[in-house]
């Protein structure tokens, strides 16, 4: 008789492998469950890759605003995904944080490593942008995912509705308006984000007393 314990290998080929989508907006805990999920995975004797792009350390790694952090390939628009995954034989998974940095074609990359090659497949990123349009890359992956999950861990507007939505903020207003990506974070650079309810991202309130922007 086998026994099989909590520390087991999860025997390959057991189940078909799957495309997951985690998305939420800013400090829900996205960076967090995907080094979490890294850890689990390991601990029961799987192989894998961690991903990212413009983490916000600035370099390639992938970490958490509660002080963690992981060294990880930094996902390059040139890079193909496909022969970098089955280029690193045995691999069971592949995390990829920031996944909506990605380019649409990489998204499709990543749904050919399960399709094709039986590797488990866990992105992480925002769905829209500044402007609270969605991101090229984070809508391929609503559009091929297996499951599309939303996390929402506790983060809230400045007025106590559940943020939804990140801000741009440059010299200290809301702008709707430059390029789709500037890498910023939620601190008193010159351009941080901050993370608001629907409400007050459609009326550019930043805060009690400020103007719409």
């Amino acid at each position: 008789m086998t026994v099989v314990s909590a520390l087991s290998p999860v025997p390959r080929g057991s189940r078909d492998a799957v495309l997951k989508f985690y998305f939420g907006p800013m400090d829900c805990g996205k960076s967090t469950l995907a080094l979490q999920m890294n850890y689990n995975h390991s601990r029961q004797g799987r192989r894998g890759l961690v991903l990212t792009k413009h983490d916000r350390s600035g370099g390639a790694r992938v970490t958490s605003r509660i002080g963690l952090g992981l060294e990880a390939v930094e996902v390059v628009d040139s890079l193909d995904l496909v022969e970098l995954v089955t280029g690193h034989a045995g691999l069971d998974y592949v995390i990829c944080d920031e996944a909506c940095f990605y380019s649409v074609e990489q998204i499709e990359q990543l749904a050919d490593l399960v399709d094709e090659h039986g590797i488990d497949v866990y992105a992480f990123g925002l769905a829209s942008d500044f402007r609270s349009v969605m991101f090229p890359a984070a809508q391929r992956l609503f559009e091929l995912a297996d499951e599309v999950c939303r996390l929402q861990v506790e983060v809230l507007c400045w007025c106590g509705r559940p943020g939804l939505l990140n801000g741009r903020i440059v010299g200290g207003e809301l702008v709707r308006t430059g390029e789709q990506v500037v890498i910023g974070d939620t601190d008193d650079s010159p351009v941080r984000y901050q993370v608001l309810c629907r409400r007050h991202h459609r009326a550019g309130l930043l805060g009690e007393g400020t103007l719409p922007a």
